[in-house]
């Protein structure tokens, strides 16, 4: 069976960045008309939220602004062009690889809507070869980074000696609702951030990086409700219920038994967690799991407080942060994010 490796793990960051404090006075302006009380439980979300600093295409101005899903759509197709070719062309320059090398191109994103989808246009870029196999990955949400990781895995296993990279980009704040003062959008807004990452893959002998050793997805029943976009005439309106985190506790251990069951590991065998962010919340439970274990949350609250959570983007830049180390050679590591569907997707790596 042929050895998939992960080569490098890249990040792009959208021209306008904006502090939680910055952000505090547009919130309050938008809310305007709105009770006290909820004009202040809204302040509180985005000040607990545990993130400083987000990222975006457009900037504060822009994004408060009640402006037409065709506007914001067309920003977002904007930008998804401009980031994703930086982040690839980034890339592919420290692997030092030529796009022509490239075999297979998975573009991620769940936050707009363009046909053709982003590999089109980054074929044409960058030059790609006329026969290079495409795949966009859509209306995955958060999880769809590693669902990315999982269909390059499975094309490189099966053919040795290819390369595959996989490009996401989101803009949540491109999906913003100025309209719908919900608790939904109000959590939505305080999350969220804009970025772009670019993970490349290889089968080739040649090629050096932590090792693919399992991977596989996990759908909880019954659980479509937890998460996902209704699209509106105002655009993609967030769907996001508070049960996320019980019903992830809830799952967790059986979640990863048949991985685990298949490496013959456990939880006390990694030593590397790179965890979505999906939210302060959610990152607290899952650290009551690993609070007595070597694996930490460290990775993946920084990258919280840094971007916020990117949707299918964050777990890709907690990878970019762990591809940086010097980790001891046979250590594992475990990828894994949670998204629409309900799901919960994972990668074992062996550094």
């Amino acid at each position: 069976m042929n050895t998939v490796r992960i080569i490098t793990a890249q990040k792009v960051l959208p021209a306008y960045s904006r502090s939680t404090p910055e952000i505090l006075p547009y919130v309050s302006k938008w809310l305007e008309g709105e009770p006290d009380r909820l004009v202040r439980k809204a302040l509180k979300i985005f000040e607990g939220a545990g993130v400083d600093t987000r990222y975006g295409i457009m900037d504060l101005k822009e994004v408060f602004s009640p402006e037409s899903f065709e506007d914001k759509n067309e920003q977002y197709v904007r930008a998804s062009k401009e980031l994703g070719q930086k982040v690839l062309s980034k890339a592919l320059e420290e692997a030092g690889w030529e796009g022509s090398e490239l075999d297979y191109i998975i573009t991620v994103s769940c936050t707009g809507i363009m046909i053709p989808s982003l590999d089109a246009y980054l074929i044409n870029a960058l030059e790609l070869r006329e026969d290079i196999v495409r795949l966009p990955v859509t209306e995955m949400g958060c999880v769809a980074g590693i669902s990315g990781l999982i269909y390059a895995n499975r094309f490189l296993k099966s053919h040795p000696g290819k390369r595959a990279a996989v490009v996401a980009f989101e803009s949540p704040t491109a999906t913003f609702q100025h309209g719908d003062h919900s608790m939904a959008n109000i959590v939505s807004a305080a999350l969220f951030g804009d970025g772009a990452s670019c993970v490349l893959l290889s089968s080739a002998k040649e090629d050096s990086g932590p090792e693919i050793l399992a991977e596989g997805m996990y759908h909880f029943a019954d659980a479509t409700h937890l998460m996902g976009f209704q699209l509106t005439n105002s655009g993609l309106k967030m769907l996001l219920d508070p049960e996320v985190p019980e019903t992830i506790a809830a799952h967790f251990i059986p979640m990863l038994q048949p991985i685990f069951q298949e490496q013959n590991i456990g939880l006390e065998d990694l030593r590397h967690l790179i965890f979505h962010p999906g939210g302060r919340k959610i990152v607290e439970t899952v650290s009551e799991v690993f609070a007595d274990l070597p694996a930490g949350l460290d990775d993946t609250r920084e990258v919280l407080r840094q971007y916020g959570n990117m949707s299918s983007v964050t777990v890709l830049y907690v990878l970019e942060r762990f591809m940086k180390k010097s980790i001891k050679a046979g250590e594992l590591g475990l990828m894994l994010s949670f998204g629409p569907g309900f799901t919960a997707q994972r990668i074992l790596l062996r550094f």
